[in-house]
């Protein structure tokens, strides 16, 4: 249900935000770069926790195929590239 995925994303952003160490990087992928975009409800979230330190990309080729590069507001473009190796280096990864 994507009324449930909404709720469930607000959720877990918000503990995240209530316990940001140890979080290196957030990986939007797929639909998920509306997160990061203007009128996402969880903007608040993520720009906390960018300003803890997190890194947060949206994946580029995702934003061009939502029509949504110009509406980004949190975190910066990526590339497939970049997210493998973040992906490779990192100690824990969680995937949704």
């Amino acid at each position: 249900s994507e009324a449930l995925g909404r709720v469930l994303m607000k959720s877990l952003l918000y503990t995240l935000r209530e316990s940001p160490e140890g979080i290196g990087t957030i990986i939007c992928l797929n639909s998920a770069v509306y997160l990061t975009c203007e009128g996402s409800e969880v903007l608040e979230h993520l720009e906390f926790l960018e300003n803890e330190g997190v890194e947060i990309l949206s994946c580029g080729t995702c934003l061009d195929y939502y029509n949504l590069k110009n509406s980004l507001k949190v975190g910066s473009i990526s590339n497939m590239y970049n997210i493998l190796e973040v992906l490779q280096r990192a100690g824990k990864v969680l995937a949704f």
